[in-house]
């Protein structure tokens, strides 16, 4: 596969209701660019129509790659195998549901361009435009769960969570060659093994709105996230940073089916 300067990675679980939209900008935006680019859709089992739609477009959008397994694994799965398998000086991962524009890419770039090896979108600073609110509820429960994670795992870092972050294609090695978590908890673990690692992490503010349909659940996966959380420090950095012989990368290439 012929390395190009970006690889989109999107993870996507039975996002048939917006999946074509999605894909419909990523190639509207990235198409007007004068680098090259790619983009990979990893289905996590999806039952719907998501893969489907996506094997369509990718028919006669030679950019555009599905790749897809049979089982339902987590997000945090599907991102490491789009991380793992991308072959791209810069890699970017976003969310199926588009709330953060194409267009921040730049921004990202930019920060990528001046020398950090990973740049992640934040929506708490100050300098963000959050176009549309999430419920106050949740909005609060976030920001709860950041300082949890700035106590434990990132400080300095005030959105760990957002679903638009670009990295090197070494950092990208480096850092999800070692992730374990397959759920929800794998943005902080990245991010955690980033700094472990002393990767340079540059925060930016961004364009973002909410989007109905989120597979995150708070009352659900907020406690598990915690509990993977308090699971990650207490390993310490030498056992965050070593590498089990492969295992990850290997387990990820064998769950691959045939992609479109």
């Amino acid at each position: 596969m012929q390395t190009v300067d970006l690889e989109v990675v999107i993870p996507a679980y039975n996002e048939q209701d917006r999946i074509g939209r999605t894909l419909d900008r990523v190639c509207e935006y990235y198409g007007g660019q004068s680098y090259t680019w790619r983009c990979t859709i990893v289905s996590d089992g999806s039952t719907d129509n998501t893969e489907s739609i996506v094997a369509a477009f990718c028919k006669d959008h030679p950019e555009f790659h599905l790749e897809h397994y049979t089982q339902n694994r987590g997000k945090g799965y599907a991102v490491r195998l789009g991380m793992l398998k991308a072959q791209a000086s810069r890699i970017l991962f976003c969310d199926a549901d588009s709330a953060t524009p194409q267009s921040e890419t730049e921004k990202l770039w930019k920060a990528m361009d001046e020398g950090f090896d990973i740049a992640i979108g934040s929506r708490p600073l100050k300098d963000s435009n959050l176009e549309v609110h999430q419920p106050w509820w949740r909005e609060h429960l976030g920001r709860v769960f950041n300082r949890a994670v700035q106590t434990l795992a990132t400080k300095g870092i005030d959105d760990t969570q957002c679903g638009f972050k670009i990295f090197t294609q070494k950092a990208a090695q480096d850092i999800f060659c070692r992730c374990e978590f397959d759920g929800f908890s794998f943005d902080f673990e990245a991010l955690m093994i980033a700094r472990d690692l002393e990767y340079r992490i540059a925060e930016i503010p961004i364009r973002w709105s909410h989007q109905e349909g989120s597979k995150v659940s708070m009352w659900r996966d907020g406690p598990k996230m915690l509990r993977d959380l308090v699971k990650l420090r207490a390993k310490g950095k030498r056992a965050r940073i070593r590498i089990k012989d492969g295992t990850n990368s290997r387990e990820l290439n064998n769950s691959v089916q045939d992609p479109c």
